[in-house]
């Protein structure tokens, strides 16, 4: 026979039983006089224990959705085989009925009402034979038979109507059900793993949700069935996993270490919640969604000791429910989240293994008689509870909420003891930033002879500060793009003209996807087109043109609000920018639609506003044989503000919390920091810890930290590790980037993931997106440790609700591993990686150039796009640019920013040469470019 949710130990045993005796026809009454099951005084969450059953062996007892019924699996004296029952549960009823359901032919498990609590769902080997299935081999140690024979059914509430809803070959069982549609989760080898699937409540439309190798099973839904909860486990690639691999072409699992996962209802985003190194299983969702209960013997170092545990849906505040001597497990809440079943042996007398069904009263608001020690994951919880609160503002340049977040980093390094490592004995690095810009007095927009009021139009953060007046030209959506058979300059001359740009993009099914929306929906591209084509300016309106092909009824939608003024990047567009309001612009489109002359001028002039932003350092001392090179940790701490430019939601104005992006990271620095305090002693390097501030807005707090180094200090940093987005670790695992930037990285990097069990790929060259970059170009091995991209990157949406802290807690186990792997015994080679995909190319689909930008920008006030480095074997290294390189000209193209050569790369093709200039020691370089082929970047 088999459990549903876990075959431990003979007082719950699913070892197959003996086949002496037939199934009884009757079930013993529980007699409520003589029951003797009671709480501990530790036990605060539970109240008012009433004990429904009484000998044998009864568990799994799951409510009805109205609330009155438990369904539940018993084996008494005499059946050797599991059966299904139903019982009342009604406290005016001291002794309810026990009422058969199942046949009492074969084996059966896991009985859950449908909606409507008419019919019940279960498990059954009645096919395979009436008898009850043979006993696993147990000379193979403690393992579970997968019965080929079980088979999912439903029957009515009394047991009649009995209908298959499985027939694949192979074990399908541990079925659980959805309150909304009666869909199933349940557990099948069909496809020959141990893996979960879902099924409509009539057996059809079979859709399979996992896909790690290793048992999953014993799911079950949330109250509103949006995510799902399983135990499973995960064996090791190599012989472990071979093992379990074997044992499954025999029918047979060895479920011994099992943890926790957590999913939406459909699979996806599946993520691992506890690490506890145990038997956990029976999870089951608290009616509000966020929190778990499950049994394990977590914390028993001999592993016979179950109770019931609860742990946030996030890993964090974990809390022992149940204390009782023995077992107690299935905790299962009544659909109104009052009351708790589940099964104990705590009324069982003296030399006996019954374990019988309770019911208790849950106490939401009760104090834990012993509160848990903090954990990693609670303390990472709190650290991007903090940072990503809303009253943090986003964490953007310039805002409060940044400075109110440097300052708790500060507090929590000089907490955890580390020395100040910045400016002056302080813990901050200061480095100036633009915060704000505002329109200055010259500026004026005139239209056709008239002065546009100053609410009637914003200029743009990239505009170029200067004059330009002519006649205007409307250039539709201002969009090129031969790939879409787009081109709207293609019948204008606009050399000496105003353009009038229309915003976003054309209403029809070729722009239909959000890509295309915000790719060619781009402002700041569109203004770049325009001058490339010789415009003088560049007017913006909100002036959508009909769907073509007609659609009927179509009406102009309301129009959207003018974007605030805000600094954008480093350079301009090299012509004036702005947008106005369609009432602006509405006496004169009649005219400019037929053709006729309108005249305009534009005069832009914009004062900037600098502060210091600032990198918080604290520096912890080895404490032994003092190794040569410091070792950085380091993770930035701003992020997008209230949203703008760089929003992948720009016309959202709140705030971007960035919870992943990067309150994860500091979270995890933070943990680090602690870990390696603690264990100072054993440290053999001194380690830098950097919270870089200025990364979004073009990694200027690392490259701040680089430039105030200087090559020769730069020297003097054995390895820069980064966490960037590590606040999501998925099924998918942990990517550590940058690992070819050291060969000794990779036994180090395998290490550390295997202690952690955390599945680890490792690749890449040191630069991408973060604040590692400008540390590889500087000649520092690094690595990047990243849990993925995911649907709310830069958005509003990525909170703390959405955060692993069990998982971020597995990843500052892992950097601390790394950070102590750096003994005396491994010293790092750094190579320089030949890679065809430059950060630098980040927006380019066509031509590569190999190069990594500077986002700090030129000195001095230069225009062009400043050099980190360039990528060995791309263009740039093979045509002699070098780091500290300014290009300003790239073929027939000026370039001011990092923007200009994304759109020139964008609009070349791979094998063009070109001449290009660059500005190296205040002079000008010439040199001849063959662009490579770009690939789309990951």
């Amino acid at each position: 026979m088999k459990r549903c949710l876990l075959p431990f130990l003979a007082l719950i045993s699913c070892a197959t039983p003996s086949t002496t005796g037939p199934a009884s026809e009757s079930a013993p009454a529980g007699d409520a006089a003589g029951l003797k099951g009671t709480l501990l005084p530790e036990e605060v969450r539970l109240a008012d224990l009433r004990q429904l059953s009484s000998g044998g062996e009864t568990a799994e007892a799951y409510w009805s959705f109205d609330g009155k019924q438990l369904s539940f699996q018993a084996r008494y004296e005499g059946m050797g085989c599991d059966r299904i029952y139903r019982t009342t549960v009604d406290p005016a009823t001291p002794s309810p009925a026990v009422l058969p359901v199942s046949s009492g032919k074969g084996a059966t498990t896991c009985a859950h009402f449908l909606p409507g609590d008419q019919e019940i769902i279960y498990a059954s080997t009645h096919l395979g034979g009436e008898a009850c299935p043979p006993r696993p081999d147990h000379s193979k140690g403690y393992v579970w038979a997968l019965y080929d024979s079980y088979d999912i059914f439903k029957v009515n509430a009394d047991g009649s109507g009995l209908t298959r809803l499985t027939d694949a070959p192979g074990y399908d069982a541990e079925g659980t059900v959805c309150g909304k549609d009666g869909s199933i989760l349940f557990t099948s080898v069909r496809d020959g793993d141990i893996e979960l699937y879902r099924m409509d409540r009539d057996g059809k439309n079979v859709r399979r949700l996992t896909q790690s190798p290793g048992y999953d099973g014993g799911a079950f839904f949330n109250a509103d069935c949006s995510k799902i909860v399983w135990r499973a486990s995960r064996p090791k690639p190599g012989k472990e996993l071979e093992d379990y691999q074997g044992l499954l072409k025999e029918g047979l699992v060895r479920p011994t270490k099992l943890e926790l996962f957590v999913a939406n209802a459909d699979g996806t985003e599946a993520r691992q919640i506890t690490w506890l190194n145990a038997a956990s299983f029976a999870p089951f969702f608290h009616p509000n969604g966020k929190r778990i209960l499950f049994s394990s013997n977590h914390g028993d170092p001999k592993g016979r000791e179950f109770d019931i545990w609860a742990v946030n849906i996030d890993g964090s505040n974990l809390e022992r429910i149940t204390y009782a001597k023995g077992f107690d497990g299935f905790p299962m809440f009544s659909p109104d989240g009052k009351w708790l079943a589940f099964s104990s042996n705590r009324a069982t007398a003296e030399g006996k293994t019954d374990t019988n069904l309770f019911v208790a009263r849950w106490v939401e608001d009760a104090k834990p008689a012993a509160p848990a020690s903090e954990s990693a994951a609670d303390r990472i919880q709190k650290d991007v509870t903090f940072l990503a609160a809303p009253e943090q503002e986003g964490r953007g340049i310039g805002t409060p909420g940044l400075e109110t977040a440097g300052k708790h980093i500060e507090a929590r390094f000089q907490g955890l003891g580390l020395k100040p490592a910045g400016d002056g004995g302080s813990f901050r690095q200061a480095f100036p930033v633009t915060t704000a810009v505002k329109v200055g007095p010259k500026t004026q927009v005139k239209l056709g002879g008239t002065v546009v009021p100053a609410d009637a139009y914003t200029v743009l953060g990239f505009s170029a500060q200067s004059a330009a007046q002519g006649p205007l030209a409307l250039a539709g959506y201002g969009i090129v793009e031969p790939s879409l058979k787009v081109d709207d300059y293609a019948k204008l001359n606009v050399k000496g003209k105003i353009v009038v740009v229309r915003r976003f993009v054309p209403d029809s099914p070729t722009f239909s996807e959000t890509d295309k929306q915000r790719r060619y929906g781009d402002l700041r591209h569109k203004a770049w087109t325009a001058r490339e084509r010789g415009a003088k300016a560049v007017i913006f309106v909100d002036w959508p043109e009909a769907p073509n092909p007609p659609v009927q009824g179509w009406q102009m939608p309301p129009e959207a609000a003018l974007p605030t003024l805000a600094p954008e990047g480093v350079g301009d567009a090299g012509i004036p920018v702005i947008m106005v309001k369609r009432a602006a612009l509405e006496p004169l489109m009649g005219q400019l639609t037929a053709g006729k002359r309108v005249d305009a001028s534009v005069e832009v002039q914009l004062d900037f506003e600098k502060s210091d932003a600032f990198n918080v350092a604290g520096l912890l001392e080895a404490g032994q044989g003092k190794l040569p090179g410091t070792l950085v940790i380091g993770a930035h701490y701003d992020h997008l503000g209230y949203g703008g430019r760089y929003s992948l939601t720009p016309d959202k104005h709140v705030p971007h919390v960035g919870a992943d992006d990067n309150a994860s990271g500091v979270a995890g620095l933070l943990e680090i920091a602690r870990t390696l305090a603690a264990n100072r002693a054993q440290l053999q390097r001194d380690v830098l810890f950097l919270a870089f501030s200025g990364e979004e807005t073009g990694v200027l707090g690392s490259t701040h930290f680089t430039r105030l180094r200087g090559d020769g200090g730069m020297k003097e940093i054995a390895a820069m590790l980064n966490l960037d987005m590590v606040g999501r670790l998925r099924s998918s695992g942990l990517a550590v980037l940058g690992a070819e930037s050291a060969t000794e990285w990779a036994p180090i990097v395998a290490a550390a993931c295997e202690k952690a069990r955390v599945q680890c790929t490792t690749s890449g060259d040191g630069y991408g997106p973060s604040d590692h970059s400008p540390f590889y170009a500087a000649g520092v091995p690094v690595l990047h440790f990243f849990t993925g991209a995911h649907s709310d990157y830069h958005k509003a949406s990525d909170t703390a609700e959405t955060i692993n802290a069990a998982g971020t807690a597995q990843v500052a186990s892992i950097v601390s591993a790394v950070a102590m792997g750096l003994d005396g015994k491994t010293t790092l080679t750094y190579r320089k990686v030949p890679s065809p995909t430059p950060r630098g190319d980040m927006r380019s689909f066509n031509a590569s150039l190999g190069t990594v930008p500077d986002y700090a920008g030129p000195p001095n006030g230069l225009k062009g796009m400043l050099l980190a480095g360039v990528r060995a074997g791309g263009a740039a290294e093979k045509a002699g640019m070098q780091r500290g390189d300014v290009i300003v000209r790239l073929g027939k193209h000026p370039i001011g920013s990092v923007e200009d050569l994304m759109f020139v790369l964008n609009s070349s093709k791979p094998g063009e040469t070109v001449s290009a200039v660059v500005v190296r020691e205040g002079k000008e370089v010439q040199l001849e470019v063959t662009f490579q082929e770009s690939k789309r970047p990951r």
